[in-house]
């Protein structure tokens, strides 16, 4: 990811990307996607994003929200990332189960080599539907800083929807975790066109599991990631 924020900045220096704010209130991402936002966000867009869009509220080396609305069955993630030429390409299968999709993740977070753990993964709804969260410690690379995050995700008609945010451990994590966690609380999914709507499910009260700056958690085994993590329909 780190990869992709040092090129965000030279392809906006170079007039390749733009950046524009996020309007408070609802907005839509893609087809079927939909949050309530509040506070300045800015949508930097640029080739190496896409199907993702990123959004940060401190600036683009700093913080990042990566939101995916609807990734598709044999989807590649970030085809046109030019670290795509060190890593093998990642791509979203409908069938995954929950352990495969976060290692993707890892995968997209981890082309620079920055150091990525695991730090919890568990059911919870999304947007309406039945998916997962997982919490994460990611030390970059390029500067060896020491970032936390989490996601949220569900698979719905086979796409994917997940949101992905990382920030610094110290001060600018902390800063905003609630107001992502909210955003992920107001995110909804629309049934593809002629589908009936499924009966939705209520979001989890807003929480805050990761520890405080500094506190060390212990890493999450590859064979804990496979236990009661139901595969999404």
């Amino acid at each position: 990811m780190k990869y992709l924020i040092v090129m965000v900045a030279v392809v906006v220096l170079a007039g390749c990307g733009s950046v524009r704010k996020v309007e408070t209130g609802t907005n839509k991402v893609g087809e079927r996607f939909s949050m309530q936002l509040e506070g300045p966000w800015n949508h930097v867009d640029f080739p190496g994003i896409k199907p993702g869009q990123l959004w940060t509220m401190e600036g683009i080396t700093v913080d990042e929200l990566i939101i995916y609305a609807g990734i598709k069955d044999g989807q590649v993630m970030h085809p046109d990332n030019a670290a795509q030429t060190k890593k093998q390409n990642v791509v979203f299968r409908r069938d995954m189960p929950t352990e495969k999709i976060v290692s993707m993740f890892e995968s997209v977070m981890t082309r620079d080599d920055s150091v990525f753990k695991l730090l919890r993964i568990e059911p919870s709804s999304f947007a309406g539907r039945k998916g997962f969260l997982f919490e994460f410690e990611r030390i970059r690379r390029n500067d060896n800083l020491r970032q936390l995050g989490f996601g949220y995700g569900a698979v719905d008609d086979g796409e994917l929807f997940a949101l992905v945010y990382v920030a610094p451990a110290l001060t600018f994590f902390p800063r905003h975790q609630a107001r992502v966690e909210a955003i992920a609380h107001s995110a909804l999914i629309s049934p593809p066109v002629g589908a009936a709507a499924p009966v939705a499910i209520l979001p989890p009260p807003v929480r805050v599991s990761i520890g405080m700056p500094g506190q060390r958690l212990p890493a999450v085994s590859t064979a804990a990631r496979a236990v009661a993590i139901p595969e999404p329909k």
